[in-house]
């Protein structure tokens, strides 16, 4: 919770790629004065984030997040999902590439169905999740 806290901290301020990026590559140095460290060094109003850091809306804007990928599936990380299909933990490449080669071949089918280019992400998502 804390480290996803000041992503969402920074976020506030148009840096939350870039603080996730600074969790990710430290992530064995996870700490409250970390994240402030980080958070100067990415040139954000440290004072803003320690305030947005204890923002109780904040915290319940993630816990609303975590639960809505539990329910669909994503009780960990990584967790990926592609046209709605569950791709669960580390996966190797071969295994993303042959969903997205599958869902490539399903938008061009559609597209040659009369489907517009604009539609198919909805057409594909309609019928609801698959699990991979």
């Amino acid at each position: 919770m804390p480290a996803a806290l000041a992503a969402e901290a920074a976020g506030k301020q148009g840096k939350f790629w870039e603080m996730h990026d600074k969790l990710f590559e430290n992530n064995k140095a996870l700490s409250e004065d970390n994240y402030v460290a980080w958070a100067g060094e990415l040139g954000l109003d440290v004072e803003q984030f320690k305030k947005d850091m204890a923002d109780p809306g904040l915290k319940k804007k993630i816990e609303a997040q975590q639960a809505q990928g539990m329910t669909l599936g994503a009780r960990g990380t990584p967790a990926f999902f592609i046209n709605g299909r569950f791709l669960s933990g580390a996966q190797p490449f071969a295994n993303f590439k042959s969903i997205i080669d599958e869902e490539m071949k399903k938008a061009d089918k559609l597209i040659a169905a009369g489907t517009p280019k604009a539609q198919v992400y909805e057409k594909t998502i309609e019928k609801g999740k698959d699990k991979v």
